[in-house]
């Protein structure tokens, strides 16, 4: 019983970190922008967060300097994007590309750093309850703000004017165009809240899911976030669910490698990115299904003077 509650718990504590990459992409792709770059502002925002963490001994400065170097990142492919017209996944896989050498290059002065010793958090009285105390109450913060940056963004895009607004620069920029909004200023928001998002995640990895920083250490996570908002068919609740799906079958290995079951740790490893490509391969089947969900302009440039 408490070996499951530790699974429980290391899944939610491994999902947060794809949810919360995987919610700033969707509010990108929502409004028509696809972002390659993922994996590349998190490995700068892990390294910017871990860097602030060990100068200031603040996880939540921390944190800020994650989301900032994430959302600086997104604006300047923003800008390349969406004033500029390059093409969004070539742009995207290059910043990709530049995010991995500069955090590489960055982070060699920090690769012997440690950080202070790292806080327990516990709600009072839940978390002393049997199985469940353990599994779901004695979780990092950032924890229950996924939960809830799901639930306001879930508002926000189907019952606010703004999300509105939102969905519809990306399912017709051409009409909100036409109606007075302007698109470009909305897209390149919607590219910045994303960014800060993904810096955001970045940054929880290498403060509180692996509290050191070593190259590459993002380890695909941003790939995963980017196939999960097609997995959840662009709904924020779907992306939730998926992110502790996936953080469940990444923490399933190890559970399995203590619990002595004799398989290839290779094997174990490739778990998350298997169970990625079998799931996209079922939902592909349904093109209809895909097509009916996603933004329409997705991936697509948009020319005011058109």
């Amino acid at each position: 019983m408490d070996s499951t509650a530790l699974l429980i718990a290391a899944s939610l504590n491994s999902g947060t970190v794809l949810a919360i990459a995987s919610l700033g992409l969707l509010i990108n792709e929502r409004a028509g922008i696809v972002n390659l770059g993922a994996e590349g502002m998190m490995l700068v925002a892990a390294i910017a967060g871990f860097a602030t963490a060990v100068s200031t001994g603040s996880d939540w400065l921390a944190f800020a300097a994650g989301a900032g170097a994430g959302a600086l990142m997104a604006a300047a492919f923003g800008l390349l994007v969406i004033w500029l017209n390059t093409n969004q996944y070539a742009t995207g896989l290059a910043l990709r590309l530049f995010g991995g050498g500069f955090s590489a290059f960055v982070g060699i002065s920090y690769t012997q750093e440690k950080l202070s010793e790292r806080p327990h958090f516990n709600i009072p009285f839940l978390a002393d309850l049997p199985f469940i105390g353990p599994a779901f109450f004695r979780q990092h913060p950032m924890v229950y703000i996924a939960i809830a940056l799901t639930i306001g963004l879930t508002w926000f895009l189907y019952r606010s004017r703004a999300g509105l607004v939102l969905r519809a620069v990306g399912e017709s920029p051409e009409s909100a165009h036409a109606l007075g909004y302007p698109v470009r200023r909305i897209r390149l928001a919607a590219v910045v809240t994303g960014g800060a998002l993904c810096g955001l995640a970045g940054a929880y990895v290498s403060v509180v899911y692996t509290p050191l920083w070593v190259e590459g250490m993002v380890a695909g996570k941003g790939w995963i976030a980017l196939a999960l908002t097609t997995f959840a068919t662009w709904r924020p609740a779907r992306v939730l669910l998926g992110a502790y799906l996936f953080g469940f079958v990444t923490m399933l290995q190890f559970h399995l490698q203590g619990a002595g079951v004799d398989v290839p740790s290779q094997v174990l490893t490739a778990l998350p990115y298997v169970a990625n490509i079998v799931v996209l391969a079922l939902i592909s089947r349904n093109a209809t299904f895909i097509r009916v969900n996603m933004p329409a302009s997705l991936g697509k440039p948009f020319f005011p003077g058109g």
